[in-house]
Parts: C-alpha cells; sequence; structure tokens
C-alpha cells in the first residue's frame, strides 16, 4: 500500500520513530537547563524511575515525521534526501527550544551549539553536489544571526535594555544554515509577524501584562517549522500581500 508514493511501512516507521524521539525531547528539556548531558546512564537509571509520558510531544513529534516523509519523500541518494534528513533531525532540537524558552526564557547554550554543530554538517554534505548551496547556507548563518544581533544592539542603545536575547541571535545564526539566505530571511519576517500577533493577543486577554516579558523562541520556531511546510514562493506571496496591505499582485 502507498501514500504519495511512499511504501505505508515508511509512514509507521517515522510514527514509532516519532514517538520515541518525542519522549527523548521531554528528558532533553530537564536536562539542558540544569546543563547536565542528556545522553548520559541517567536516562536509565533516574529517567526510569519517574518515568512519565509526555504525550503531547511524543503525538507531535510523530505527526512532524510523517507529514515531512509525505511533502518531500523518499528518494534514491542519500544527498537527495538531505533536505528530509535535516528537518527531521532538526525538529526535536526545535520543540525543546520552543518549549524551555517559553518555560525559562531561555535557549541553553549546548542546544545552539548542537543545532550549529550539525548545520556545518549539513553545509559540508551539499557542498559535495553544489558549493553554491553551501554558499547560501554560510550567508544565511551570517544574514540570520547578523539581523538578530543588530536588533538586540539597537535596542541596548536606544532602550537601555536588550530587544531580543542573544540565545534567538544564536539560534538564527544556526537556524540559516538548514534554510539559507532567502529562506532565513523569510523565517524572520514571519517571526515577527507572529510574535506581533500573538503578543497583541497575550496583552488583551491579560495572560501577559505590558511590562511583563516574552520569550521570541516559540516564534522563532513556529516561523521555522512554517517554512518547512510552505513553499518559498508563497510565503514571500502571502508576507507581501500583508505589508502592502493587498496592493502586491504576483
Amino acid at each position: 500500500m502507498y501514500l504519495n508514493d511512499i511504501h505505508i511501512a515508511y509512514y509507521v516507521l517515522a510514527t514509532i520513530i516519532g514517538l520515541i524521539v518525542g519522549q527523548l525531547v521531554d528528558w532533553a528539556n530537564k536536562r539542558l537547563p540544569e546543563y547536565k548531558s542528556v545522553i548520559s546512564k541517567d536516562i536509565i537509571t533516574e529517567y526510569k524511575i519517574s518515568f512519565k509520558p509526555n504525550y503531547i510531544l511524543m503525538l507531535l513529534t510523530a505527526a512532524i515525521y510523517v507529514t515531512l516523509i509525505y511533502i518531500f519523500g523518499i528518494k534514491e541518494t542519500i544527498i537527495a534526501n538531505l533536505d528530509l534528513v535535516k528537518f527531521l533531525i532538526l525538529t526535536p532540537m526545535l520543540l525543546s527550544v520552543f518549549v524551555i524558552d517559553y518555560k525559562l526564557q531561555i535557549i541553553p547554550n549546548r542546544l545552539n551549539l548542537t543545532i550549529f554543530e550539525i548545520g556545518f554538517v549539513f553545509a559540508f554534505l551539499y557542498g559535495l553536489s553544489n558549493v553554491a548551496i553551501t554558499i547560501n547556507m554560510l550567508l544565511g548563518m551570517l544574514a540570520g544571526g547578523g539581523i538578530f544581533l543588530a536588533i538586540t544592539l539597537l535596542g541596548g542603545l536606544f532602550y537601555g535594555k536588550e530587544a531580543m536575547g542573544f540565545g534567538d541571535v544564536k539560534l538564527m545564526g544556526a537556524l540559516g544554515l538548514y534554510f539559507g539566505l532567502s529562506n532565513i530571511i523569510i523565517i524572520t519576517l514571519v517571526s515577527f509577524l507572529i510574535g506581533a500577533i500573538l503578543s497583541i493577543v497575550l496583552l488583551i486577554t491579560k495572560m501577559k501584562k505590558s511590562d511583563e516579558y516574552i520569550p521570541f523562541g516559540p516564534f522563532i520556531v513556529i516561523a521555522t517549522f512554517i517554512s518547512m511546510y510552505v513553499p518559498f514562493e508563497q510565503i514571500k506571496t502571502i508576507l507581501m500581500q500583508i505589508f502592502t496591505l493587498g496592493m502586491y499582485k504576483a
């Protein structure tokens, strides 16, 4: 049985792996803020004793894995599957960023560094077939980190406080290695748009006070997932429609 020319067995396997990875994300979310190693013997001793399934993370990760396979498909060569593989690996790290930053208003350096390290590996692998892709990914890293660094420094200059955490700066630089120059700019715009809308909603509903810090990491994560699923040109057209108040015509 096939779905979108992909054997159903791949979807079953993706679901099983997603459930396992989702639970590991829950473990990582407890360890990373405490500066503890995620991969250690504690996962067998300590975690086994206090094990509680996190069904939300498990089901969400499984759903993301299945839909990514549906969208990108399974190609014949490793290089052809790089887009799928990098997003499958990036997904649990993004979910950790969302949960940890939402709860604690921090993005652990170890988490950002891991995203960076894996991103450089993929940049190298893409370069084996097309150096231009690697160059584009490096430019994406510079642009993603540079834009957010500029915002942070300007916020400190004009308002006397950080407009953006340095964890967000590092995260955007790392994500640039996965998405390249054009897409990281799109992610930047979408994250600010989502941040503005949700911040207004949170303030109106009084879930947050006007002087209360609202973490930006979750907005970046949502924008990143949107960029995974929605084609660049489609997002670009929607953004142009929004920012030109409907005057833009593709």
